[in-house]
């Protein structure tokens, strides 16, 4: 299994001149994200997307030996799709702007991996994520509750043709170390106080 570590984004709702991703929480929110990878011992390769949107971001992590994957930066979908169209392994990709992260959160998400389902998006419940003082404009309805995305998911590539029309499937994490990303300022006010 690949870790793909999405972290060439703007970062613009963070309205700072900063990259979001390197923020401090000790040290680089990106380097927790690495960490919590190699730590967990589950993944045969790290590999992040980058692009000319985060160029620091891009020296970092090349400074630490992660293995670099340039896009476009148009956007998300558009530079995920590029990269599971060159792959065919199974991926757990996440953002890089989750500073909780760790090997055991990892290992456990890996454990719900099942090849034959193309797609798994880890989701929190709205109701735990109000309970930590954050909000998510990414939400879905599933199992009569809303939901929101943590930027996690299980896929894989070797069943994907196109980005259209997937078969998503969730499952529901409710944990702080995968409800909490940097998305505003607030948001990094809030990791200070915990």
């Amino acid at each position: 299994m690949i870790g793909l570590i999405m972290a060439g984004g703007k970062g613009t709702r963070m309205n700072s001149d900063n990259e979001k991703l390197l923020l401090k929480y000790k040290k680089p929110v990106i380097l927790h994200v690495v960490d919590s990878l190699n730590d967990s011992k589950c993944f045969s390769n790290i590999l992040a997307l980058t692009s000319s949107n985060s160029p620091n971001t891009k020296k970092l992590l090349q400074e630490n030996n992660i293995e670099i994957f340039d896009t476009s930066g148009i956007g998300y979908v558009e530079d995920l799709t590029l990269v599971l169209q060159s792959r065919n392994d199974s991926m757990l990709v996440t953002s890089g702007d989750l500073p909780l992260l760790d090997k055991e959160i990892i290992q456990k998400i890996v454990k719900n991996y099942d090849p034959e389902k193309t797609w798994t998006s880890i989701l929190v419940t709205n109701k735990f994520l109000t309970t930590l003082g954050l909000e998510s404009d990414y939400s879905i309805h599933y199992n009569n509750q809303k939901c929101n995305y943590t930027g996690i998911s299980l896929i894989n590539a070797n069943k994907i043709n196109s980005s259209k029309n997937l078969d998503e499937n969730y499952i529901i994490i409710d944990d702080k170390r995968i409800a909490f990303n940097l998305n505003t300022k607030q948001d990094y006010e809030l990791l200070g106080t915990t």
